[in-house]
Protein backbone atom coordinates (compact mmCIF):
# COMPACT_ATOMS: atom_id res chain seq x y z
CA UNK A 1 0.00 0.00 0.00
CA UNK A 2 1.37 3.39 -1.00
CA UNK A 3 1.15 6.64 0.91
CA UNK A 4 1.68 10.39 0.71
CA UNK A 5 2.91 12.30 3.77
CA UNK A 6 3.14 16.07 4.21
CA UNK A 7 6.40 17.26 5.76
CA UNK A 8 5.37 20.91 5.96
CA UNK A 9 5.61 23.75 3.44
CA UNK A 10 5.96 22.17 -0.05
CA UNK A 11 7.81 19.06 1.13
CA UNK A 12 6.21 15.65 0.71
CA UNK A 13 7.34 12.07 1.16
CA UNK A 14 5.57 9.33 -0.79
CA UNK A 15 5.82 5.72 -1.78
CA UNK A 16 4.29 4.67 -5.09
CA UNK A 17 4.62 1.10 -6.36
CA UNK A 18 7.37 0.54 -3.79
CA UNK A 19 9.44 3.53 -4.97
CA UNK A 20 10.29 6.02 -2.20
CA UNK A 21 10.12 9.61 -3.42
CA UNK A 22 10.40 13.12 -2.05
CA UNK A 23 9.13 16.41 -3.43
CA UNK A 24 11.01 19.62 -2.52
CA UNK A 25 12.41 18.18 0.72
CA UNK A 26 13.16 21.22 2.81
CA UNK A 27 13.38 19.13 5.97
CA UNK A 28 14.69 22.04 8.03
CA UNK A 29 11.41 23.93 7.59
CA UNK A 30 9.83 25.06 10.87
CA UNK A 31 6.76 22.87 10.35
CA UNK A 32 8.64 19.64 9.59
CA UNK A 33 7.77 16.63 11.76
CA UNK A 34 11.03 14.85 10.87
CA UNK A 35 14.73 15.59 10.97
CA UNK A 36 17.32 14.86 8.33
CA UNK A 37 18.71 11.98 10.39
CA UNK A 38 15.27 10.32 10.31
CA UNK A 39 15.47 9.82 6.53
CA UNK A 40 17.11 6.47 5.81
CA UNK A 41 15.77 5.62 2.34
CA UNK A 42 14.96 7.51 -0.82
CA UNK A 43 14.94 6.55 -4.49
CA UNK A 44 13.93 9.73 -6.32
CA UNK A 45 13.93 13.38 -5.24
CA UNK A 46 11.91 15.86 -7.33
CA UNK A 47 12.97 19.51 -7.16
CA UNK A 48 10.63 22.14 -8.61
CA UNK A 49 13.08 25.08 -8.40
CA UNK A 50 16.11 26.28 -6.51
CA UNK A 51 14.74 28.70 -3.93
CA UNK A 52 16.00 27.62 -0.53
CA UNK A 53 12.57 26.63 0.77
CA UNK A 54 12.31 24.02 -2.03
CA UNK A 55 15.87 22.98 -2.79
CA UNK A 56 16.20 22.54 0.94
CA UNK A 57 18.11 19.41 1.97
CA UNK A 58 18.19 17.79 -1.46
CA UNK A 59 21.96 17.30 -1.66
CA UNK A 60 22.23 15.95 1.89
CA UNK A 61 19.45 13.41 1.29
CA UNK A 62 20.92 12.34 -2.05
CA UNK A 63 24.40 11.85 -0.55
CA UNK A 64 22.99 9.97 2.42
CA UNK A 65 20.64 7.61 0.56
CA UNK A 66 22.00 7.48 -2.99
CA UNK A 67 18.69 8.84 -4.30
CA UNK A 68 18.63 10.28 -7.79
CA UNK A 69 17.66 13.95 -8.02
CA UNK A 70 15.23 14.89 -10.80
CA UNK A 71 15.17 18.52 -11.93
CA UNK A 72 15.15 20.76 -14.97
CA UNK A 73 18.40 20.64 -16.98
CA UNK A 74 19.93 23.94 -15.83
CA UNK A 75 19.35 23.19 -12.15
CA UNK A 76 20.88 19.71 -12.53
CA UNK A 77 24.00 21.27 -14.05
CA UNK A 78 24.31 23.65 -11.10
CA UNK A 79 23.79 20.87 -8.54
CA UNK A 80 26.41 18.63 -10.14
CA UNK A 81 28.92 21.48 -10.02
CA UNK A 82 28.15 21.96 -6.34
CA UNK A 83 28.46 18.26 -5.53
CA UNK A 84 30.01 15.96 -8.12
CA UNK A 85 29.09 12.78 -6.24
CA UNK A 86 25.32 13.12 -6.67
CA UNK A 87 23.31 11.76 -9.59
CA UNK A 88 20.94 14.30 -11.11
CA UNK A 89 18.56 13.31 -13.90
CA UNK A 90 18.16 16.35 -16.11
CA UNK A 91 14.77 16.69 -17.75
CA UNK A 92 12.82 19.52 -19.27
CA UNK A 93 9.22 20.49 -19.83
CA UNK A 94 7.86 18.03 -22.38
CA UNK A 95 6.57 14.50 -22.06
CA UNK A 96 6.32 11.47 -19.80
CA UNK A 97 9.51 9.48 -19.24
CA UNK A 98 10.03 6.32 -17.18
CA UNK A 99 12.13 6.48 -14.02
CA UNK A 100 12.42 3.52 -11.63
CA UNK A 101 9.19 2.09 -13.06
CA UNK A 102 7.23 5.32 -12.58
CA UNK A 103 6.18 7.70 -15.34
CA UNK A 104 7.27 11.28 -14.78
CA UNK A 105 6.50 14.53 -16.58
CA UNK A 106 7.80 18.00 -15.89
CA UNK A 107 5.10 20.64 -16.24
CA UNK A 108 5.26 24.44 -16.43
CA UNK A 109 5.06 26.61 -13.34
CA UNK A 110 5.10 30.40 -13.30
CA UNK A 111 7.47 31.67 -10.63
CA UNK A 112 11.16 32.64 -10.42
CA UNK A 113 14.43 30.86 -9.84
CA UNK A 114 18.20 31.10 -10.18
CA UNK A 115 18.85 28.17 -12.54
CA UNK A 116 16.36 27.17 -15.21
CA UNK A 117 12.62 27.58 -15.28
CA UNK A 118 10.53 26.69 -12.19
CA UNK A 119 8.40 23.60 -12.83
CA UNK A 120 5.86 21.18 -11.46
CA UNK A 121 5.87 17.39 -11.65
CA UNK A 122 3.37 14.68 -12.52
CA UNK A 123 4.37 11.27 -11.15
CA UNK A 124 2.26 8.32 -12.28
CA UNK A 125 2.33 4.76 -10.98
CA UNK A 126 -0.07 1.83 -10.79
CA UNK A 127 -1.20 2.83 -7.30
CA UNK A 128 -1.89 6.51 -7.98
CA UNK A 129 -0.77 9.64 -9.84
CA UNK A 130 0.34 12.88 -8.17
CA UNK A 131 0.69 16.41 -9.51
CA UNK A 132 2.97 18.65 -7.44
CA UNK A 133 2.42 22.11 -8.87
CA UNK A 134 5.52 23.70 -7.33
CA UNK A 135 5.37 27.43 -6.71
CA UNK A 136 3.07 28.92 -9.30
CA UNK A 137 0.28 31.27 -10.14
CA UNK A 138 -2.94 30.05 -11.70
CA UNK A 139 -2.61 29.42 -15.43
CA UNK A 140 -5.05 28.13 -18.02
CA UNK A 141 -2.83 25.26 -19.19
CA UNK A 142 -3.48 23.49 -15.89
CA UNK A 143 -6.57 22.31 -17.72
CA UNK A 144 -4.34 20.51 -20.24
CA UNK A 145 -2.33 18.91 -17.41
CA UNK A 146 -5.60 17.55 -16.06
CA UNK A 147 -6.81 16.34 -19.45
CA UNK A 148 -3.61 14.63 -20.55
CA UNK A 149 -2.13 13.25 -17.32
CA UNK A 150 -5.29 12.92 -15.21
CA UNK A 151 -3.58 13.17 -11.81
CA UNK A 152 -5.62 11.67 -9.01
CA UNK A 153 -3.98 13.84 -6.35
CA UNK A 154 -3.09 17.52 -6.79
CA UNK A 155 -0.72 19.29 -4.37
CA UNK A 156 -1.35 23.01 -4.72
CA UNK A 157 0.18 26.10 -3.09
CA UNK A 158 -2.40 28.33 -1.42
CA UNK A 159 -0.35 30.79 0.63
CA UNK A 160 -0.67 33.81 -1.62
CA UNK A 161 1.91 36.59 -2.00
CA UNK A 162 4.46 34.33 -3.79
CA UNK A 163 1.99 31.83 -5.27
CA UNK A 164 -1.71 31.22 -5.76
CA UNK A 165 -3.97 32.06 -2.87
CA UNK A 166 -6.95 29.94 -1.78
CA UNK A 167 -9.33 31.14 -4.51
CA UNK A 168 -6.85 30.78 -7.37
CA UNK A 169 -5.85 27.33 -6.12
CA UNK A 170 -9.50 26.30 -5.94
CA UNK A 171 -9.96 27.48 -9.52
CA UNK A 172 -6.93 25.35 -10.42
CA UNK A 173 -8.79 22.37 -8.98
CA UNK A 174 -11.67 23.16 -11.31
CA UNK A 175 -9.26 23.05 -14.26
CA UNK A 176 -7.32 19.95 -13.21
CA UNK A 177 -10.24 17.91 -11.85
CA UNK A 178 -8.29 15.62 -9.49
CA UNK A 179 -9.99 13.19 -7.13
CA UNK A 180 -8.13 14.72 -4.17
CA UNK A 181 -6.61 18.17 -3.62
CA UNK A 182 -4.16 18.87 -0.81
CA UNK A 183 -3.12 22.45 0.06
CA UNK A 184 0.54 23.29 0.69
CA UNK A 185 2.94 26.23 0.94
CA UNK A 186 1.01 28.25 3.52
CA UNK A 187 1.66 29.78 6.95
CA UNK A 188 5.31 28.71 7.04
CA UNK A 189 6.12 32.42 6.97
CA UNK A 190 3.87 35.27 8.16
CA UNK A 191 3.39 36.64 4.65
CA UNK A 192 1.88 33.45 3.18
CA UNK A 193 -1.39 33.64 5.03
CA UNK A 194 -3.68 31.54 2.82
CA UNK A 195 -6.23 29.51 4.77
CA UNK A 196 -6.74 25.82 3.96
CA UNK A 197 -10.30 26.04 5.27
CA UNK A 198 -10.99 28.89 2.87
CA UNK A 199 -9.46 26.86 0.04
CA UNK A 200 -11.72 23.92 0.90
CA UNK A 201 -14.79 26.15 0.88
CA UNK A 202 -13.91 27.58 -2.55
CA UNK A 203 -13.38 24.08 -3.95
CA UNK A 204 -16.77 22.99 -2.62
CA UNK A 205 -18.28 25.93 -4.52
CA UNK A 206 -16.27 25.65 -7.76
CA UNK A 207 -15.71 21.91 -8.19
CA UNK A 208 -17.32 19.81 -5.44
CA UNK A 209 -16.37 16.51 -7.16
CA UNK A 210 -12.85 16.94 -5.75
CA UNK A 211 -12.25 15.99 -2.13
CA UNK A 212 -10.04 18.41 -0.21
CA UNK A 213 -7.83 16.84 2.42
CA UNK A 214 -6.13 19.22 4.83
CA UNK A 215 -3.11 17.47 6.29
CA UNK A 216 -1.18 18.41 9.38
CA UNK A 217 2.60 18.04 9.13
CA UNK A 218 3.39 14.34 9.56
CA UNK A 219 -0.08 13.17 8.55
CA UNK A 220 -0.49 10.97 5.51
CA UNK A 221 -3.02 9.46 3.18
CA UNK A 222 -2.80 5.90 1.91
CA UNK A 223 -3.75 4.53 -1.49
Amino acid sequence: MGYLKWLGHAAFEAEIDGVKIFFDPWIDNPMSPVKLEDIAKADLIFVTHDHGDHLGNVIEISKKTGAKIVAIFDLCEALKKECSSIECIDMNIGSLVELDGLKVAITPAFHSGFHGHPVGFVVKGKETSIYHAGDTCLFKDMEIIGEIYKPEIALLPIGGWYTMGPYEAAYAVKLIKPKIAIPMHYKTFPVIKGSPEEFKKYVEDLYPATRVIILKPGEKIEF
